[in-house]
C-alpha cells in the first residue's frame, strides 16, 4: 500500500421524503404489501403520462443550497435506457447533461489523535446532484425471481462526489456528514436498512505521486455506512495485490458482501453511451428563479459543523460535548432552548446544561421504550418530543445546583423525578425534602477547622499554590455536615481559614 494511493468517488442515492411519487400522485411508502403502491404511470401502461412532483423539486433545491451547490436556472429530463425487470418502462427518467445542482461540497471530520480531540476537517467537492425516479426491487430465490414495484417511481436524488476521497475512513466520514445534513434538513430519513440511502463506490489506485486516474471498479450493495468503509478498504487491498502479482484491473461492477468481507464480479461496467440518453418528450424543462431559491434558502438549517463552531464561539463548549449535540438537530435545539430559558445566566452555565443533556437526558432517552427517531440519541429509544422534562426544567435544575440549594445525589434524584413526571425541579425538591439545609455558621467553621487540622498535607499543598488540594478538605467537611452543607459556603469558609 505504501507505493499506491487510492482515489474514490461516491454516488449516493437518497429517497426524498414526499407523500407521492416523482411523476404520479400514487403514495410512497415502505413495508406495504407487494405491488400495492402502483398505478398506470408507475407500471408504464399505454397512455399514462408523467406529471412532476413540486415537493421533490423543492427538496433537491434545498439540499443543493445547504451543500453550497449552484442551482441551475434551467434543468431538463432525460430517459436513461436499460432493460431490467425492476424498471417497468425499460427506461428511467433522470437528468443527464442539465442537472439541477452543480458543484458544492461536503465538510467532513476525520478521527482525531485521541477520542476526545477534534480531527482534521476537509471539504469533499461534489460534481452534481440530480433528480430521478427510483426503480422497483427484485428478490431472487432458488427457482424464481420476483419484483415489487412499490418503490418504483419514488423521488430519488443522486449525489455524485468528485474522485477526492482516499480511504474507507474518509468515505465513512463523508457519508456520516452527508446523512446528517440531509436528515436535519428534513429531506429524507436516510434509513439504509429501508433503502432510503444507498451508496456505490468507484475505486481506483495509482502510484503515489501520479496525477492520472487508474481503472475504476464500482462497488455495489454497500447497505450500511460501516460496510462502505470496509468494502472500500477491501477493494483497495484487492487491487494492490492484483497489480503487484502482475495482474490487470478491469473496469467492472463488483458485489460486496459485508458479512463475509468478500466481493465478486457482477458485470463489466457500462459507459454513459450504453444508456442512450435522450430528452424525455413528455416532460418540459424546469426553470428555477431567484424567488424559488430564496423561499427554500430561508428554510435551510444550520449545518452540523457550523453549529459546532458557533457552540465553541458563543458557549465555549468542549469538543466532547459539541460532538454529542450537533449530530441530532432536535437535541441541539433542546439544548439551546434550555440555555435561553436560563437568561443571561444560562449562557454562562451552558456547559453544565449541556452535561445534563448529553449524560443524564440521553441516558434516560436510550432507556425508553418508544420507536427510534431523530432526537432519540439512539435507535429504539424514547423520542425527545415525548419527554415530559422541558428545556426550562434543565435550566432550573442547573441553577439549583450552582446556587448550592441542591447537592449532587439529591440533584440526580430530582432529575429522575422531573423526567418521569414533568414536575418542576424546585417543586420536586421541596416536596421530597431534598433541598440543602442552611448550616449554622459556627458549626460550619468548626468542621472546616477540624478538616484543616486533620489534613495538614492537603492544607499545606493548597497554601503552596496547588488549587486542587482544597478538594481533599471539602470531603471531610461534607461528611461532618452529613451532606447537607452548601458547597459554596464550604469553599468560601475553607479559603478564608486557609488564608489566615
Amino acid at each position: 500500500m505504501a507505493n499506491y494511493e487510492a482515489v474514490i468517488g461516491l454516488e449516493v442515492h437518497v429517497q426524498i421524503r414526499t407523500h407521492s411519487k416523482m411523476f404520479t400522485r400514487v403514495a410512497t411508502g415502505y413495508g406495504q404489501p407487494e405491488n400495492t403502491l402502483t398505478d398506470p404511470t408507475v407500471l408504464a401502461l399505454p397512455g399514462a403520462l408523467p406529471v412532476m412532483n413540486r415537493a421533490a423539486l423543492d427538496a433537491i433545491i434545498k439540499a443543493g443550497l445547504m451543500l453550497g451547490c449552484e442551482i441551475a436556472p434551467v434543468c431538463k429530463w432525460d430517459r436513461k435506457n436499460y432493460f431490467y425487470p425492476d424498471s417497468p418502462k425499460n427506461y428511467q427518467i433522470s437528468q443527464y447533461d442539465q442537472p439541477i445542482c452543480l458543484g458544492g461540497a461536503v465538510e467532513i471530520e476525520l478521527p482525531g489523535p485521541a477520542r476526545n480531540l477534534m480531527g482534521e476537517h476537509k471539504l469533499i467537492p461534489l460534481t452534481r446532484i440530480h433528480l430521478e425516479e427510483d426503480v422497483g426491487k427484485c428478490s431472487h430465490g432458488a427457482t424464481d425471481s420476483l419484483v415489487d414495484y412499490n418503490r418504483a417511481g419514488t423521488p430519488l436524488m443522486e449525489i455524485v462526489s468528485e474522485p477526492a476521497l482516499h480511504s474507507g475512513e474518509e468515505a465513512y466520514a463523508y457519508l456520516t456528514a452527508l446523512r446528517a445534513a440531509i436528515v436535519q434538513g428534513g429531506i429524507s430519513d436516510c434509513d439504509m436498512e429501508k433503502g432510503q440511502m444507498r451508496c456505490d463506490a468507484n475505486i481506483s489506485i495509482r502510484p503515489v505521486g501520479a496525477t492520472g486516474l487508474g481503472t475504476k471498479v464500482e462497488l455495489k450493495n454497500l447497505n450500511s455506512i460501516s460496510y462502505v468503509r470496509a468494502g472500500i478498504d477491501h477493494e483497495i487491498k484487492r487491487q494492490v495485490a492484483l497489480i503487484e502479482s502482475g495482474g490487470t484491473i478491469v473496469q467492472e461492477t463488483r458485489d460486496y458482501d459485508g458479512l463475509t468481507g468478500a466481493s465478486q464480479s457482477l458485470r463489466t461496467k457500462e459507459m454513459a453511451h450504453d444508456y442512450r440518453y435522450f430528452p424525455d418528450p413528455d416532460l418540459m424543462p424546469v426553470q428555477v428563479d431567484e424567488a424559488w431559491k430564496a423561499r427554500l434558502r430561508a428554510s435551510c438549517p444550520e449545518l452540523p459543523f457550523d453549529r459546532q463552531r458557533r457552540y465553541f464561539r458563543d458557549y465555549e463548549l468542549p469538543y466532547t460535548l459539541t460532538s454529542v449535540l450537533i449530530w441530532d438537530r432536535p437535541l441541539a435545539e433542546y439544548f439551546e432552548a434550555a440555555v435561553k430559558a436560563g437568561g443571561a445566566a444560562g449562557k454562562a452555565r451552558a456547559q453544565q446544561i449541556g452535561n445534563w443533556i448529553a449524560n443524564d437526558l440521553l441516558r434516560e432517552l436510550k432507556a425508553g421504550g418508544a420507536a427510534g427517531a431523530e432526537g432519540t440519541g439512539g435507535a429504539g429509544g424514547l423520542a425527545l418530543a415525548e419527554v415530559k422534562m422541558r428545556p426550562e426544567h434543565i435550566a432550573e435544575l442547573v441553577e439549583l445546583v450552582e446556587s448550592g440549594k441542591l447537592l449532587g445525589p439529591a440533584a440526580k434524584e430530582v432529575f429522575a423525578q422531573t423526567f418521569a413526571s414533568g414536575e418542576a425541579p424546585l417543586a420536586v425538591a421541596e416536596r421530597a425534602g431534598l433541598l440543602a439545609q442552611p448550616t449554622d455558621s459556627g458549626d460550619l467553621e468548626a468542621w472546616c477547622r477540624e478538616a484543616i487540622a486533620n489534613n495538614a498535607k492537603a492544607a499545606a499543598e493548597f497554601r503552596a499554590g496547588k488549587e486542587s488540594a482544597i478538594n481533599g478538605l471539602k470531603g471531610p467537611v461534607m461528611k461532618a455536615a452529613r451532606g447537607k452543607a452548601n458547597p459554596r459556603e464550604v469553599d468560601e469558609t475553607l479559603r478564608r481559614l486557609l488564608a489566615e
